[in-house]
């Protein structure tokens, strides 16, 4: 896009746009989405910028009425295989926090500079600040929906002080943390920890049309009893799983009834600084930041794909919350898969409904599957020769994939389809495949559909 479609999206509020870029006015500091309802600015005064953080980098706060920092992430990030699509996607990962700038360039395998340089020269903006930006979204869902002091706050967010804290948050809401939990009230709950215990009331936003029915029957029918369940009637569905996290377990939960461009969710964790990780594995499974005007409109083109199209608009092609996890479910299938789950599983401390243990990570698979294919890619896993993690070289992983035991071109594509978010994939050499990339795996995913049973 150039500007001048940029301001033309501005001009006319279209919400397709939000989280592609965003706008910032000079005279009033202010950034914003592009659907932002306030009276368009005169084109002389907007400049443009491709992250929230960028804009921020310039010097220019969010805005109140859009809540800019609250859009879906952009679809490009997941389609792109370069350095920066694979930085973004580990930053969103929550990478940086953890490791700080040097351990993700480790995990891309170039120098911390050439990283840096890349993602200014591109976004505008350096990984600290990309990773900055989230964690103020963080904060502020936290300020907003819980109870928590404000200092357990600035730590579970990722900040490495309370100044640092107070002063990013006044810097880009131009509030302070205080005036911004006023602003949605007490929050929810009573007690200290009532946050991680309760659940973090999220809405996961999306750009529209989303097939929503179509995702949680694809769910319902994957689900792996003891991890996953979907219970209510259809319409009124809610998705249920557990979570393992960098600092601890998890416990998501997901409505399939929503009145806006976005899907309710809670999110319990053991330790709250897990939550922004959890949200983007949440978003990759149910591919929340995809386009769907991209993909629609270049699948309608296929005379054989229109009809399906039409029939489910906003069809998503689900990643993995747990890449690992797909992996060894994309190889041995869902009965197989309960099996390990009560035999090697990690039980929850405080069972909850149905959901009672984690995923058995690889190590606790590796060495004690009979099954030598299963032991190899455990393996694999568990020592890093195999990397499924969400800045993984899609390519790269494949290539491992096939030198495993057991592993052929078939399952290591559905692999790459699914654990990791792979648009463009398709395991089965479906006729015409090539006319649909780069969203083969959507054409995949509408050709299920279609066959399966309601």
């Amino acid at each position: 896009m150039d500007e001048r479609t940029r301001y033309e999206a501005v001009s006319s509020r279209d919400a397709r746009f939000d989280g592609v870029f965003f706008f910032a006015v000079v005279t009033t500091g202010i950034y914003c989405r592009p659907s932002c309802p306030a009276v368009t600015p005169q084109r002389a005064n907007v400049r443009f910028y491709a992250t929230a953080a960028a804009a921020q980098t310039g010097g220019f706060r969010a805005c109140r009425r859009c809540r800019p920092d609250a859009v879906p992430g952009s679809a490009e990030w997941n389609v792109r295989a370069d350095v920066v699509g694979r930085a973004m996607r580990l930053i969103g990962d929550g990478v940086v926090d953890r490791e700080g700038v040097p351990g993700l360039a480790g995990r891309l395998g170039y120098s911390a500079r050439h990283v840096q340089r890349q993602l200014n020269t591109e976004l505008g903006a350096g990984p600290a600040a990309l990773a900055r930006a989230q964690r103020s979204h963080t904060a502020r869902v936290l300020l907003q929906t819980t109870r928590l002091p404000v200092t357990e706050i600035a730590f579970a967010a990722g900040f490495a002080s309370v100044r640092q804290f107070n002063d990013t948050i006044r810097q880009i809401y131009a509030r302070t943390p205080s005036a911004l939990r006023a602003e949605a009230g007490t929050g929810l709950g009573g007690g200290r920890r009532e946050g991680a215990r309760a659940g973090v009331p999220l809405r996961l936003a999306h750009r529209r049309p989303y097939a929503t029915a179509a995702m949680f029957d694809l769910l319902a029918a994957e689900a792996v009893a003891r991890v996953e369940e979907v219970v209510g009637e259809p319409g009124r569905r809610t998705y249920r799983r557990t979570l393992r996290l960098p600092y601890g377990s998890g416990l998501v939960a997901v409505d399939e009834a929503s009145p806006g461009p976005w899907l309710e969710a809670r999110i319990q964790l053991a330790d709250l600084r897990d939550l922004t990780t959890a949200v983007q594995r949440l978003r990759r499974l149910l591919d929340l930041d995809a386009d769907p005007y991209a993909v629609d409109e270049a699948l309608a083109a296929d005379p054989q794909l229109a009809p399906l199209v039409a029939a489910r608009p906003g069809l998503r092609s689900p990643g993995a919350a747990d890449p690992e996890e797909a992996a060894v479910r994309a190889l041995v299938g869902r009965e197989r898969a309960r099996e390990l789950v009560e035999r090697y599983g990690k039980a929850l401390d405080v069972p909850c409904g149905g959901l009672t243990h984690v995923f058995p990570e690889p190590g606790a698979l590796a060495g004690s599957a009979e099954d030598p294919a299963l032991d190899a890619l455990a393996a694999a896993l568990a020592d890093g020769r195999l990397r499924l993690d969400a800045g993984a070289d899609r390519g790269e992983a494949e290539r491992t994939l096939l030198t495993l035991p057991g592993i052929g071109r078939r399952t290591a594509a559905l692999i790459r389809m699914r654990a990791l978010g792979d648009p463009d994939v398709d395991p089965y050499g479906m006729p015409g495949g090539e006319d649909w990339r780069p969203w083969r795996s959507y054409a995949v995913r509408h050709r299920e559909a279609a066959a399966s049973p309601r």
